[in-house]
């Protein structure tokens, strides 16, 4: 979480002094943004039990095709997202290929695990009154990156650990799906649903998350 608080803060001051001096040609060509969001599984394994809040982040930059004399765009462009799943299971066995995610036993804070995606996304955006903006697009994920952490103790009578172990087997390589924009200026409502397995059939659970969140794109 200290992480992601440090990123933001460098994002949203680095697009704040980046602003200032792009022209106004330049900025109707590029695109540069980040999204912050909760993710909602749309369906879970048995026992399974998500946490409320499963805050992820997103930063991406589009090129944008004018769509003829109109403030409209066709937009392409790359991002990286970071997605979590905090909930009370953890992974049974991390080497194994079929993952299965069993409840724990022990007290514990935190048991989440974390996804990284390479996307890819296009999207058609429609401006009206060069303030309110509409974007209807799809996005294509490359997952380059995951990893589990726990903390919380090894038995029920302790010690307390912190454990973070990297890569988790049997993640489908691809991922996709459509994506959603509404808003004012700047400040957009960001969705985006993926109908895509998370985990590869028979070799993991069935997850689908619906990422509900903020859009900021300063230019």
């Amino acid at each position: 979480m200290k992480k992601l608080g440090i990123l933001l803060i460098f994002v949203v001051l680095a697009t704040a002094t980046q602003a200032q001096i792009i022209t106004d040609k330049t900025s109707k060509k590029f695109t540069i943004g980040f999204d912050i969001y909760t993710d909602v599984l749309t369906k879970t394994p048995a026992n399974y039990n998500a946490r409320t809040i499963n805050q992820g982040f997103n930063v991406f930059g589009t090129y944008n095709f004018a769509l003829g004399k109109s403030a409209h765009t066709f937009s392409l462009g790359a991002g990286i997202r970071s997605q979590n799943f905090y909930s009370n299971t953890e992974i049974a066995d991390l080497n194994a290929d079929t993952i299965q995610f069993v409840p724990i036993s022990n007290n514990y804070k935190k048991s989440k695990i974390n996804l990284v995606y390479l996307d890819f996304p296009a999207e058609f955006r429609f401006r009206f009154n060069n303030t309110w903006k509409v974007g209807i697009g799809f996005k294509l994920g490359v997952v380059i990156g995951s990893k589990t952490k726990y903390i919380g103790d090894i038995t029920a009578t302790g010690p307390r650990v912190y454990a973070k172990e990297k890569r988790i087997n049997s993640l489908e390589k691809y991922t996709f799906g459509p994506t959603f924009r509404v808003g004012y200026k700047w400040i957009n409502l960001f969705a985006y649903y993926q109908p895509a397995r998370v985990f590869q059939r028979d070799l993991g659970p069935e997850f689908y998350p619906l990422s509900v969140g903020l859009t900021i794109a300063p230019f």
